[in-house]
């Protein structure tokens, strides 16, 4: 197990990351996992064995279920609070009230409290904002997160599903009022998902911003289980729930390919799946979310795959993205000049 800086700060998180999505089974993640206490506990238990130092959850996962279990679990195992990194988020509706939900102070200072009592503990290592919110100015959501981290409740700050121009104006904020600056973004990306690569994956590479991976296998197409013969297969969370949205044709092609390299390998196509985001430059961790302990155990190898240049080559060619503008014309223009700076002494 590797483990790398979150984006500019001097925190080493595991290249693996346990996600708990699937802990708690209640309301509207019924249908993404329903695992209990005492699977929880083995889970954790396993993934701090392999190395993995980065768990994450939401408050909003099972309305603040999943984050119940995941503290416990540390409890019950006994697990020394400096040696793992807690994630959680905030922005999710928590109640039926106008200001229950969102990125507003209010709303921020009293989730906090409630993530923590929830959580069993003293601080959050990586206190997130789930989305964007537009009825909130990012002037008074940083200034809010910056009480936080000066009070001692939260260590670091992050976004998930954000547009690149909302974390770019976050970052520029942050710099002019000397407030919590972004350490990192959340965002979903895959083999055939590879729309972060247009915008945010080179803002987080010029920005120092670390790139969190959620669902590296596109809710279960890329677990091996699905072949064009069936959109979904029984296992799978795509069997009850078909999200992330995809181009299926694109898909498909990806799939072939994963399916050929694994059976040369000898490896699963959800561990080629996972190797491949793990030696993007910009990915400082690959959330796993399992729901079972074997689940679990495949996704873990994947830190053993590796890949040669004509592998590579195959999965690049067959996932790219459609081309689109600006990039085909910057890419085009500028060519000239990034050649001129390839070749000269730095």
């Amino acid at each position: 197990m590797r483990y790398n800086r979150l984006g500019n700060t001097g925190l080493f998180v595991s290249e693996l990351c346990l996600g708990t999505m699937t802990f708690g089974g209640s309301g509207d993640f019924a249908a993404i996992g329903d695992v209990q206490q005492s699977e929880a506990d083995r889970i954790v238990a396993r993934a701090v064995d392999a190395g993995i130092n980065f768990i994450d959850t939401a408050d909003r996962y099972s309305d603040g279920r999943s984050e119940q279990i995941v503290g416990q679990s540390l409890r019950s195992l006994g697990i020394p609070r400096e040696s793992v990194v807690v994630a959680t988020k905030v922005f999710g509706r928590m109640g039926p009230g106008p200001n229950e939900g969102g990125s507003s102070r209010g709303h921020i200072s009293n989730a906090v409290k409630a993530s923590l009592r929830r959580l069993q503990l003293d601080y959050i290592d990586l206190y997130q904002l789930h989305g964007f919110d537009p009825a909130t100015p990012i002037e008074e959501s940083l200034d809010a997160l910056t009480d936080l981290v000066r009070q001692g409740h939260v260590r670091y700050v992050g976004v998930s599903n954000w547009a690149a121009w909302q974390i770019a104006k976050a970052l520029g904020l942050s710099a002019l009022h000397n407030v919590a600056r972004i350490a990192s973004v959340q965002a979903y990306y895959s083999l055939i998902g590879r729309e972060l690569e247009r915008e945010i994956v080179p803002l987080a590479e010029s920005e120092g911003v670390g790139v969190l991976v959620w669902s590296p296998l596109a809710g279960g197409l890329l677990s091996g289980k699905v072949r064009r013969d069936a959109v979904a297969a029984e296992g799978t969370r795509r069997a009850a729930f078909s999200f992330p949205p995809v181009e299926m044709d694109r898909a498909h092609a990806v799939i072939d390919v994963l399916h050929s390299l694994a059976a040369a390998k000898g490896a699963t196509v959800a561990q080629l799946a996972i190797a491949w985001l793990l030696q993007r430059k910009a990915v400082a961790s690959v959330l796993l979310g399992a729901k079972r302990l074997d689940q679990l155990e495949d996704n873990l190898s994947a830190v053993g795959v590796t890949f040669d240049a004509d592998e590579l080559a195959q999965l690049d060619e067959v996932s790219k993205l459609p081309l689109e503008y600006p990039g085909w014309m910057i890419d085009m223009w500028s060519a000239d000049r990034a050649k001129q700076l390839a070749g000269s002494r730095t």
